[in-house]
């Protein structure tokens, strides 16, 4: 079936295997309603296998990337839930996130303005985050009387910007600047306005032309090796690389490189 999101617009370029998920609510500066989660869950978790997709961006439209819950379609509905349906809610929104690093495909987030709360933690799941230097960026759970601790961005963010920092970050809800952001590496890159599709679409395609096997194999071990002892991990990825050096993509890179030419990887 094909992917038809209702709630945001989605797009796939067939000729370099991008696709591109652009959140589309600028006037609530892209907060999350109930729809929007279950359509993110639901795209991200067939992006995995969608065919001819090779890496996915996610992005925004107008000012903010994303603002995190609407206050009236999300947080004001929520105190008409009891502890089951809370839980429900609270389990979807981690659904969001597990299926973005299931997803075996690149995933790039573009943030081009405010990144705040749960779109926070949108962009912490991406594998790449580029962005604008309006994209000041919170995690500000603590600051409406929640855990610092939401989507899985406390096993995410120290893993990214090192515990010191995730702690600061989470514990006080303050927002940071773009360079800041790019200064203790929660940022790749921070580019002007109007080159941030054009910097990140470089970089998805760039990933898509690459061998998908090998990166997915690559991001699956940067998730799972984390708790592994070196033993584990010596053994996980010795695994790993005999089973890609029986891959096509393998011969090609060789041959591409006795050729002295690009290598080019048909999956």
């Amino acid at each position: 079936m094909a992917i038809a999101p209702r709630s945001f617009l989605y797009a796939h370029d067939a000729g370099s295997g991008v696709a591109t998920i652009t959140l589309n609510r600028p006037e609530r500066l892209n907060a999350l309603t109930f729809e929007v989660y279950r359509e993110l869950r639901d795209v991200f978790h067939a992006l995995d296998t969608e065919p001819g997709v090779r890496a996915v961006i996610l992005t925004g439209t107008g000012r903010g990337f994303c603002t995190g819950g609407d206050v009236e379609d999300i947080i004001g509905a929520l105190f008409a839930r009891d502890a089951v349906g809370l839980l429900e809610f609270t389990t979807m929104t981690c659904d969001v996130i597990q299926n973005i690093r299931r997803c075996r495909r690149p995933v790039i987030a573009a943030l081009n303005g405010t990144v705040a709360g749960a779109g926070a933690v949108l962009a912490t799941a991406c594998d790449f985050r580029i962005a604008t230097e309006s994209a000041k960026i919170a995690y500000l759970f603590v600051r409406v009387g929640l855990s610092g601790a939401d989507m899985g961005v406390a096993w995410l963010l120290p893993r990214i910007v090192g515990l010191g920092r995730a702690t600061d970050l989470l514990m006080t809800g303050d927002f940071i600047d773009a360079r800041r952001a790019l200064e203790i590496g929660l940022y790749n890159r921070v580019v002007a306005a109007d080159q941030l599709m054009p910097e990140a679409n470089a970089l998805a395609a760039r990933l898509a032309r690459g061998p998908s096997p090998a990166l997915a194999v690559t991001k699956e071990a940067l998730d799972r090796e984390f708790t592994m002892t070196l033993e584990e991990a010596l053994r996980y990825e010795a695994d790993a690389q005999a089973v890609l050096m029986c891959h096509p993509n393998f011969r090609e890179a060789y041959e591409a490189f006795r050729d002295k030419r690009e290598a080019r990887f048909t999956e």
